[in-house]
């Protein structure tokens, strides 16, 4: 081998060596904290039935999926500064002492919690206990107070398509391993992972799913889910970081987050 190839040698065996920037210490942004790991029912779907799209125009948008069916999309934006921000350390520094509502993970959110957002972050966010009902559930996503959080949002560049007529909302939020919201629907709207991975369960609306309103999405997914047959099953798909899920006006949702999750949605009201 000539001498002057060997640097070169030497350069790509520790480029192989170092592991990707992405996947250091700071990949999940420190929402990953030790201590009670997510229950076990608490996986991926076996088969994403939800169309990736990472090179849609909104044209096919328009015709294929705003009024029909969801999508996953890739690649239309670029938030990783939205990304830097959210991490733990950050939103503690620049929100610690904001007062954040917390909504009951049950399909009305009947209850609501007013506390710091530290408080939350420190005490409150931690892995879902399967046994819990839904009214007993507490977790911070969707009221969201414009103003304090102007800072953060202006940051975030939403999907670059919209519907006539609609004016688009944001809705914030981090939940822990585990937790969800049960089945609902209202109107169309797009949800971006920033970190962790959220599973989705979607039905049209003129299939009503089968489930319990106060009991939590991880409830559903142990008890009812493994009785349904192929026809009944959802459609479903695991939304990775950086993924950004379309779902129509009137569908039926339910979501389950698989890591602690920090996550931002845009609603078309």
């Amino acid at each position: 081998m000539a001498l002057e190839a060997r640097p070169l040698l030497w350069l790509a065996l520790w480029t192989l060596a170092v592991p990707a920037r992405s996947f250091g210490k700071d990949a999940d942004g420190g929402w990953r904290r030790p201590g009670p790991g997510a229950p076990a029912a608490v996986t991926e779907e076996e088969h994403c039935t939800v169309e990736r799209r990472a090179d849609l125009s909104y044209a096919e948008f328009v015709q294929r999926y705003a009024f029909s069916r969801p999508v996953i999309l890739q690649g239309l934006t670029d938030n990783s500064r939205f990304r830097d921000l959210c991490t733990r350390q950050r939103l503690l520094a620049s929100f610690g002492d904001s007062v954040v509502r917390l909504s009951t993970a049950n399909t009305y959110s009947y209850q609501k919690v007013d506390l710091p957002f530290e408080k939350y972050v420190e005490q409150m966010l931690h892995p879902q206990d399967p046994i819990s009902m839904g009214n007993d559930t507490l977790y911070f996503f969707g009221d969201n107070n414009f103003t304090e959080w102007a800072s953060l949002f202006r940051h975030y560049s939403p999907p670059p398509f919209s519907l006539l007529g609609t004016t688009p909302a944001y809705s914030f939020g981090i939940a822990g391993a585990g937790s969800g919201v049960p089945f609902h629907w209202h109107g169309p709207g797009f949800s971006e992972v920033i970190y962790g991975r959220k599973r989705w369960f979607l039905y049209p609306p003129e299939k009503t799913p089968e489930f319990h309103p106060n009991k939590t999405t991880l409830a559903w997914l142990r008890d009812t889910y493994p009785a349904l047959t192929p026809s009944a099953r959802p459609l479903e798909c695991t939304i990775q970081a950086g993924e950004v899920l379309y779902f129509p006006d009137r569908w039926w949702h339910a979501t389950l987050n698989l890591d602690t999750s920090v996550f931002i949605s845009t609603f078309l009201g």
